[in-house]
Formats: structure tokens, C-alpha cells, sequence
């Protein structure tokens, strides 16, 4: 064999190892493919997935994490129809969903609080459950009449896809109808957006979504009042508070086991705790 055709030989071995590697293989000669988990549902659960996703997808460069919201209604239609692996709730399942899809498999993952929030010029600092639910149910139409100014009440609650609103109408309105006009929206984040450019509006969220754009109403039970803060949730003084889950059609397995293994550890439960939820 002449040197150039040894040398052309070694280039040509080269470029092949270097494909090799480029293409995906490993050292057993498998092919490293991207694993795809798809997620969808509760907005509320949604920033606790995206963070937890974002730190798995570091630790793992061959999976691909897809996340989306909808409500937790769209969460349990998914995934009890097997559109996505993953679907997220911030409410108990409803018997409905329990009996179309039988194998769903709710996992708790943290506990949330449900703060009432005001616009930040409001004078009103602390309302009862009582209070809470004459508003959603139009006893109450003026701040006025409970302790604040004499401005009208706009009242923002979510859409009918939302886990929040169904714990809302079950705990605080006793499954009782809302007041006509209000206002619905589709997420936590258009809730506090509204709240924070409207003056005399009143909506409620995930604890996670209270910032300084926003005023938190304390909560009184008998004669004491209550921060909605997860210390409060953790220990139960708060009194407005559900589970948070993730969904699954039986036995998690594979990818989405890990996954979910990866929420429910130390690391995973400290992402629960840094987005303003309650470890399980």
C-alpha cells in the first residue's frame, strides 16, 4: 500500500468515527434517539412541571419535554384519551372523568393554596369564606359593603376547563351559581393580569402567582386572620387549599415513571417549595 492510499484510508476512518458520534451513536453501537414526553393541562401545576421539566431535560440531553395548559379538564381528557403521556389537575378527579376513563391515575405531586387577590389601590385587607362567596354569587356589588370604598366590584373567576374554578365552586360557593357577568378567563396568569389593571376587582389563584402587581386578602377564621402563604397551607391554618396531580392512564412506566419519580424527589419537591407550593 502507497502513502496516499494509506493516508486517504486513515482520513476516510476518521470522518467515519466522527459521523458515528455525530449521528447519534453510542458505545454499544445504539442509536441515542430524542425521547418526547408530552404534558398538558392545569395552569396552575403548569410552572412546577416547566421548572422540573427544564432541570431533567439538563440532567438527561436525549429527552424532550413538551408542556402546555388548558385546565385541568383538558388535562384529564388527554390524558385518560392517550393524547399526551402526562396530564395535570389541581382538583380531585370528577366522577365523570372517573367513569369514561377508569384506569386514569391521579399522583400528587404538591398542595396549593387559593389566594383571593384585589388591585393594590383596594382598602380591604381580610375577608371571610362567607364574604368570599357573597361576592362570587352577587350578595355584594360595592366594596362599600364590606369595609372598603364606595367602588363597584368587578368579579374574576376562571372558565369552566379550570381545576381552580371546580375546587372554587365546591368549596367556597357549595356548588351554588356564580354571578352573572363575571368575568372568565382561561389561566391563573390572565386572572392576576386583570386584577392588576382593574381598580375594585377581585379574583382568585394558585399562591404561585401572587407578586407585587397584585394585593393578597387575608382569610379570617374566627378571630384570627390568615395569610395565604404556604406556611399557613402547610400547617392547615389556611382554610382555602386542594392537592395538586399529575395524571397518568394506569402505571406509569419508562420515560414518564422517571419523570415523575424525578418530581417527587428531595430536588423535585424543592422546585415545588422555590414556585411557592406545599411539598407532599
Amino acid at each position: 500500500m502507497t502513502k496516499k492510499n494509506a493516508a486517504l484510508l486513515a482520513a476516510v476512518g476518521l470522518i467515519m468515527i466522527i459521523g458515528a458520534y455525530t449521528g447519534g451513536l453510542i458505545g454499544n453501537g445504539r442509536t441515542a434517539e430524542i425521547q418526547t414526553l408530552s404534558v398538558r393541562g392545569s395552569t396552575t401545576v403548569l410552572p412546577i412541571v416547566q421548572l422540573a421539566a427544564e432541570k431533567y431535560m439538563d440532567l438527561h440531553a436525549n429527552v424532550n419535554i413538551q408542556i402546555s395548559g388548558g385546565g385541568s379538564s383538558v388535562g384529564a381528557k388527554s390524558a385518560g384519551e392517550g393524547t399526551v403521556d402526562i396530564g395535570m389537575a389541581s382538583r380531585e378527579l370528577k366522577e365523570t372523568e372517573r367513569s369514561e376513563y377508569p384506569t386514569l391515575n391521579p399522583i400528587a405531586i404538591a398542595r396549593d393554596g387559593i389566594a383571593l387577590i384585589v388591585h393594590p389601590s383596594s382598602s380591604v385587607s381580610t375577608l371571610t369564606v362567607e364574604e368570599v362567596k357573597g361576592i362570587y354569587d352577587g350578595t355584594y356589588t360595592s366594596w362599600s359593603e364590606l369595609g372598603g370604598e364606595d367602588v363597584r366590584i368587578v368579579v374574576v373567576g376562571r372558565d369552566s376547563a379550570s381545576g381552580t374554578r371546580e375546587f372554587f365552586w365546591e368549596y367556597i360557593m357549595k356548588k351554588e351559581d356564580f354571578v352573572q357577568g363575571m368575568l372568565e378567563k382561561n389561566s391563573n396568569g390572565a386572572v392576576k393580569q386583570t386584577i392588576s389593571q382593574t381598580p375594585g376587582a377581585i379574583g382568585y389563584v394558585g399562591l404561585g402567582y401572587i407578586d407585587s402587581t397584585v394585593k393578597a386578602l387575608n382569610i379570617r377564621v374566627g378571630n384570627q386572620e390568615v395569610e395565604p402563604t404556604t406556611e399557613n397551607v402547610k400547617s392547615g391554618l389556611y382554610p382555602i387549599s386542594r392537592s395538586l396531580y399529575i395524571l397518568v392512564d394506569g402505571e406509569p412506566e419508562g420515560l414518564a415513571r422517571d419523570f415523575i419519580d424525578f418530581i417527587l424527589s428531595d430536588e423535585g419537591q424543592s422546585i415545588v417549595e422555590e414556585e411557592g407550593f406545599v411539598p407532599v
